[in-house]
C-alpha cells in the first residue's frame, strides 16, 4: 500500500510539473521593471471619456505570494512596493482581493495565501503615487476574495459586512460618486477624475456587485464574460492556452469596433493545475503565450483604435507600452 501511495504521489507530482518553466522574459513578459510611464495621461485632454483610453492593467494585481498556482505578478515586495512599481510602470487598472480579517479590516488574499499586504496599504500607496501624479487616476476592481470553499480563505466572523468595512476605507482619494453605496456612477472623462480613484465594482465573494457601488456601466458585471468584460479564466491545458488567445483577440476587436462611450475590460489571465498563470502567460511547450501573442497582434495593428482595459499576469515593458501607445 505504502508503495502505491508513493507511485501515485510521483505520477501526480509529474503531471502537475508537466507544463515546465514559462517561456524567458522578453518584451511582453515578466519584464516590468523595464517600463516607466509615471505621467502617461497627463497631456491627455480632459474631455476623453474614460471608455475611451486604453489602459494597461494588471489581474490580481497583488499576488506574488503562494507558488506558482498563486503568483501572477511579478515580486517587487511586500505591503505596497509591488503596487507602487506597477503605477511607475504605468498601470491604470488594478484588481485587488480582499479578506475581511478581525478589527472590521481587509487583508490581501488569493484564495488561501495572504500576500503579505493590507487594503490599507493598497490605499496608502495609491495615496502617495496619485498625490505625485495628479494628472493620473486610477481604475480599482475591489473583490471579496473568500468564498470559504477548498483552496478558498474564510472571512473571520463577527465583523461587519464587505461594503460597511470598505466604507471604512473610503476618502477623499476616491471619485466619490463611484463609492456612494446604491447609486452607480455615470462613466467620467478624464478631467473629472484626474488625481482620484475610480471604484469600477466591488464583488461580492461568488461574483454579483454589492449594492450598486462603481460605474453603472458595470451593473452586469459577474463572475466570468459578459457583453463588456472578457474573463475566461478557466484554461484547462497548455494546449487550450491557444483558446485564451483567441478569447483575448476576439474581445480586443469587439473593443475597437465598439460602442467608444462604453469601456470594455479584457483579461488576459487563466490558469488550471496543468496550465498555471505563468504558462498562459508567457507560454510552455512551444505553445505561444498570451502576452506575446497580444503584443505581436496590438503591433500588427488590424485596424485597433483602442483597446480597452486589459489586465495582465506578468506583463512586459514592451506591452505595457504598446497599450499606452493606443492613446
Amino acid at each position: 500500500m505504502k508503495r502505491a501511495l508513493v507511485i501515485l504521489a510521483t505520477l501526480s507530482a509529474a503531471l502537475v510539473a508537466t507544463p515546465g518553466s514559462a517561456f524567458a522574459a522578453d518584451a511582453s513578459y515578466r519584464t516590468l521593471s523595464a517600463a516607466s510611464h509615471p505621467d502617461w495621461m497627463r497631456d491627455l485632454p480632459d474631455t476623453t471619456g474614460l471608455a475611451a483610453l486604453s489602459i494597461p492593467g494588471t489581474h490580481e494585481t497583488m499576488s506574488i505570494h503562494g507558488g506558482a498556482l498563486t503568483q501572477t505578478q511579478e515580486n517587487f515586495g511586500d505591503s505596497g512596493a509591488t503596487l507602487a512599481r506597477q503605477l511607475d510602470a504605468g498601470i491604470r487598472m488594478i484588481d485587488i482581493r480582499a479578506r475581511v480579517n478581525s478589527g472590521n479590516t481587509f487583508t490581501i488574499h488569493h484564495g488561501a495565501a495572504y500576500q503579505n499586504a493590507n487594503f490599507s496599504d493598497v490605499v496608502a500607496t495609491l495615496g502617495t503615487f496619485l498625490s505625485a501624479h495628479p494628472g493620473e487616476t486610477v481604475v480599482m476592481r475591489l473583490k471579496q476574495e473568500c468564498t470559504g470553499q477548498i483552496g478558498s480563505c474564510t472571512d473571520v466572523s463577527g465583523q461587519k459586512s464587505f461594503a460597511d468595512i470598505f466604507d471604512s476605507y473610503v476618502t477623499p482619494l476616491f471619485w466619490q460618486p463611484s463609492v456612494t453605496r446604491g447609486a452607480g456612477a455615470a462613466l467620467p472623462t478624464l478631467g473629472t477624475v484626474r488625481g482620484k480613484v475610480v471604484l469600477a465594482v466591488l464583488h461580492g465573494a461568488f461574483g454579483s456587485p454589492i449594492e450598486r457601488y462603481g460605474l453603472a456601466h458595470f451593473d452586469q458585471w459577474r463572475d466570468g464574460s459578459s457583453t463588456y468584460i472578457q474573463d475566461a479564466y478557466s484554461v484547462p491545458n497548455v494546449g487550450a492556452i491557444a483558446t485564451k488567445r483567441d478569447q483575448v483577440r476576439r474581445h480586443l476587436d469587439a473593443t475597437s469596433a465598439g460602442d467608444p462611450t462604453k469601456m470594455y475590460v479584457n483579461f488576459t489571465s487563466g490558469s488550471s493545475l496543468f496550465a498555471q498563470p505563468q504558462h498562459v502567460a508567457g507560454g510552455a511547450l512551444g505553445v505561444q503565450g498570451v502576452n506575446p501573442f497580444l503584443l505581436i497582434y496590438l503591433g500588427e495593428g488590424h485596424g485597433l483604435v483602442r483597446t480597452g482595459a486589459i489586465m495582465l499576469d506578468f506583463p512586459g515593458a514592451g506591452l505595457i507600452d504598446k497599450i499606452i501607445s493606443y492613446n
